[in-house]
């Protein structure tokens, strides 16, 4: 596989749920299917994170939603370290390596391996002499390998000194760092949807929703930056990286974390979005999409309620917006 847009390893990963501030701890909840006069609302069912690794610990808070209200919410600190897959590989080591030493990268809707011959065809694939990224003696990848660089390269202002750098940050490297979100308990369907931010002067969250391995599902990684630095940051095959910032985070789905069939042929549920709604792969057990959407990329139906399916991995996004309320 081949690809072109390649995306800077995400700038600091704001995770614009619940502040920490005034929390009230409440009696945890357990999850019930109440029926409202908008059809069936699911609660966020806790027993379905993977809890058991101790990346991923979850107790309950009231919190104040962005409608106003207040509402029981799962407070969910995670290590961003998945007990379901493993991390990497990203990066490369030489333009003779094949697709089992490095990561993947999106173009234009389509996912495609980060090889050796990739790499050491990208200045035919931009169309620009100005990629060069390895070493035309040896073949070597010139590749970040200290924390140190990592934090030089994976940053939106990188120096002319790490151009035609592979960026690739280990786990170790973040080892320490743990994120907190809320999700409300039940979920509130508000009459318009919520539009992410992460522009200048923008408003509402960035955050996605989270896995159920507790990674989380971020925004679209920022491409211009990455091609205007001449740097890769590619995703491991789970669809992931790892910045200072943000630790080990999710920008595609690729079917590598836990998932949780549907016994009637229904796409599989993958996660939870920041409003407390389920996220489902994008296709049916069938392999068919679903064409009944709104602009959120969500739908309903009796037995899930309220939900969306993920966009295709190669599109640098989950879903368009939050349906629902959030904690804030």
């Amino acid at each position: 596989m081949t690809y072109k847009n390649f995306a800077f390893a995400a700038l600091i990963c704001f995770l614009a749920s619940c502040s920490k501030d005034d929390a009230t701890p409440t009696t945890p909840i357990t999850p019930t299917t109440p029926t409202t006069d908008k059809g069936t609302v699911i609660n966020v069912d806790a027993t379905k994170f993977l809890t058991s690794s101790g990346a991923v610990t979850i107790t309950t808070e009231n919190r104040t939603l962005s409608n106003g209200t207040t509402a029981a919410c799962y407070k969910i600190v995670t290590k961003s370290t998945p007990s379901d897959h493993a991390q990497g590989p990203w990066c490369p080591t030489n333009i003779t390596d094949d697709a089992t030493k490095g990561g993947i990268w999106i173009e234009g809707g389509n996912v495609f391996d980060v090889d050796g011959a990739f790499v050491k065809n990208l200045a035919t694939f931009y169309n620009n002499t100005k990629w060069q990224m390895y070493n035309t003696t040896t073949g070597a990848i010139t590749r970040t390998t200290t924390q140190a660089e990592c934090q030089a390269a994976a940053n939106p202002n990188v120096g002319v000194a790490y151009q035609n750098y592979c960026v690739e940050c280990l786990p170790s490297y973040v080892s320490t760092l743990t994120k907190t979100i809320y999700i409300p308990v039940t979920p509130v369907k508000l009459s318009s949807p919520v539009s992410f931010g992460g522009g200048p002067g923008s408003v509402g969250p960035t955050t996605r929703g989270i896995a159920f391995n507790g990674v989380i599902f971020d925004a679209g990684a920022p491409t211009n930056a990455i091609l205007a630095a001449y740097t890769l940051a590619p995703f491991d095959d789970a669809g992931g990286h790892i910045n200072m910032g943000a630790g080990y985070h999710y920008h595609a789905a690729t079917g590598k974390s836990t998932k949780i069939t549907q016994p009637d042929g229904h796409a599989a549920m993958i996660g939870y979005a920041l409003d407390g709604f389920g996220m489902y792969e994008r296709l049916s057990t069938a392999g068919t999409e679903y064409t009944d959407l709104d602009a959120s990329r969500g739908h309903y139906d009796v037995t899930r309620g309220y939900h969306y399916h993920v966009d295709k991995a190669g599109s640098n996004n989950f879903i368009n917006g939050l349906a629902g309320a959030y904690a804030q």
